[in-house]
C-alpha cells in the first residue's frame, strides 16, 4: 500500500481530504501514483483547504480485487491508519479526523460507496464512477451491506459510460449498469441524495467526467464542510435541490427542475445539489461538453535563464488546464505542449490515463526557446489556456 498526499501551500488547518481512488488491476493501481499531482483536482482541494490523497493498493495480475475494494477486508483500517501517519509527517494531525470527499473508479467506486455506508458521518460527498457496492449477496460479498439512516444524507453521484450496459448490452462491462441501477433504486427508494450521470460517449474509461465531478464536489463541499474544524458536517440545503427523471424510454433528456416542482416518481428521480449543477448535468448527459465562461488563473513566477523559461500555474477549477501560449516580444512563439493529449477525453496539459490520473513522467512547466537571437534581451509572456479554449490574463 502506498499513499501520496498533497496539501495546499499556506493552509494552516485542513478542512477535509479529497480521496482519488483507482480501480482494479495492476495498471489501475500504478496509475494511482500520480493522482495527488493532478493540477485540476489540486484546484478543488485548494478551493476548500483540503488535502488531496491518492492511495495505491498493489494488486498482482490474478489477485482478487475484492481484497482491497471491499473496505471490510482491511483497506478501511489501512486508509485511516495512513491518515494518522500522514498527518503526523505533514504537521497536520487534523488529517486523521477531517471529513472525506471520495472519488472512485470501478473497484474504487465500490470502495468509496461502501465507505459511505460504513462511515456516513465522515463522508461529505462521494462520486462513484463505474462501480458501486453490490446490494445482494454473492461469492465475493457473502455479507450484504446495510444502509444506515445517516448515509441517506450523503450526496452521491453514480457515473458510468453508456457502453457499460445502458445502450451496449453485451460488452465487456455490461454488468455495470444493472449494478448501479440496483444500488440507485435501493438508496433513492429510501430517500438518499443520489443521482446518476450517464456519459453518452464512453465505456469503462473515465472520459470527460471530471468536468462535472469537480464542480459537483465544489457545490457539495461548499454546502457541507463545517466553518470550523472539528464540527460535524452540515446537511445539504433541501431548498436548493433539483430533480430529473432517471431516464425515459424514448431516450429524450428532460431538463431538471426545482425539487418542489418535480412531478415524477421520486424514487426514480436523479438528485442534483443546485441549479448550476443541474444545468451542467443536463449538458454532460447530452454530449459531455460542460460549458465554462471563467478564464484560467494567470501563470506566476515566470523565470528566464538564458533561453529556458519556467513558470508556475494552477488549473481552472471548472475546466482544468489544456496548456500554455508562449509569446516573445509580443509575438507568438510556441504552444506548450505543442499538442495537448488525452486519449479518453478533452486534451489536457498533463495528459490522462484510463483511471483519470496524469501520465508519467509528470510534464514540466518549461520551455526552451531555440529560435531566440543569442545575446539579445527578450520579453516573454506565458498565457494559460483551459480546456474550453479560454485564456488567462497575460503575465510578463
Amino acid at each position: 500500500m502506498n499513499y501520496t498526499v498533497w496539501i495546499p501551500p499556506g493552509v494552516k488547518t485542513l478542512r477535509g481530504v479529497i480521496v482519488h481512488q483507482h480501480g482494479c488491476g495492476p495498471g489501475s493501481s500504478s496509475s494511482g501514483l500520480t493522482g495527488a499531482f493532478d493540477l485540476h483536482w489540486q484546484a478543488l482541494a485548494k478551493q476548500h483547504a483540503c488535502a488531496l490523497l491518492a492511495p495505491v493498493y498493489e494488486q498482482p495480475g490474478k489477485a482478487n480485487c475484492q481484497m482491497w475494494a471491499d473496505p471490510r477486508n482491511g483497506s478501511d483500517a489501512a486508509f485511516q491508519k495512513a491518515l494518522v501517519a500522514l498527518g503526523t509527517e505533514s504537521g497536520h494531525p487534523e488529517l486523521a479526523t477531517v471529513p472525506w470527499a471520495l472519488w472512485g473508479h470501478s473497484g474504487g467506486g465500490y470502495w468509496a460507496g461502501v465507505m459511505v455506508l460504513l462511515h456516513p458521518e465522515r463522508v461529505a460527498a462521494a462520486w462513484l464512477r463505474s462501480g458501486v457496492p453490490p446490494m445482494k449477496a454473492s461469492e465475493n460479498n457473502p455479507a450484504p451491506y446495510t444502509i444506515p439512516d445517516a448515509a441517506l444524507g450523503v450526496p452521491v453521484m453514480c457515473n458510468l459510460g453508456t457502453k457499460e450496459g445502458v445502450t451496449v448490452k453485451n460488452g465487456s462491462f455490461d454488468k455495470v449498469w444493472p449494478g448501479i441501477e440496483r444500488f440507485f433504486a435501493t438508496m433513492r427508494g429510501k430517500g438518499a441524495l443520489i443521482g446518476v450521470a450517464v456519459d453518452p460517449l464512453t465505456a469503462h474509461e473515465c472520459g470527460n467526467q471530471r468536468y462535472l465531478a469537480i464542480p459537483w464536489f465544489d457545490a457539495c463541499l461548499t454546502a457541507r464542510l463545517p466553518a470550523q474544524s472539528g464540527q460535524p458536517l452540515r446537511p445539504m440545503p433541501a431548498t436548493a435541490a433539483y430533480l430529473a427523471p432517471l431516464y425515459l424510454n424514448d431516450g429524450a433528456i428532460v431538463s431538471p427542475v426545482p425539487a418542489a416542482k418535480f412531478s415524477g416518481a421520486l424514487n426514480r428521480s436523479v438528485w442534483l445539489p443546485n441549479e448550476a449543477i443541474a444545468k451542467s448535468w443536463a449538458q454532460y448527459v447530452k454530449d459531455t461538453a460542460v460549458t465554462d465562461t471563467t478564464p484560467p488563473p494567470a501563470p506566476t513566477n515566470v523565470q528566464v535563464k538564458g533561453n529556458d523559461l519556467t513558470w508556475e500555474a494552477e488549473a481552472d477549477l471548472e475546466s482544468g488546464l489544456a496548456g500554455f501560449i508562449i509569446e516573445r516580444d509580443g509575438v507568438f512563439v510556441a504552444n506548450v505542449p505543442e499538442r495537448a493529449k488525452n486519449p479518453f477525453g478533452r486534451p489536457v496539459f498533463q495528459n490522462l490515463q484510463f483511471s483519470d490520473t496524469p501520465v508519467q513522467p509528470l510534464v514540466q512547466m518549461r520551455f526552451t526557446d531555440t529560435t531566440a537571437e543569442p545575446g539579445k534581451p527578450h520579453r516573454y509572456r506565458v498565457i494559460a489556456v483551459n480546456t474550453v479554449g479560454l485564456t488567462s490574463v497575460q503575465t510578463h
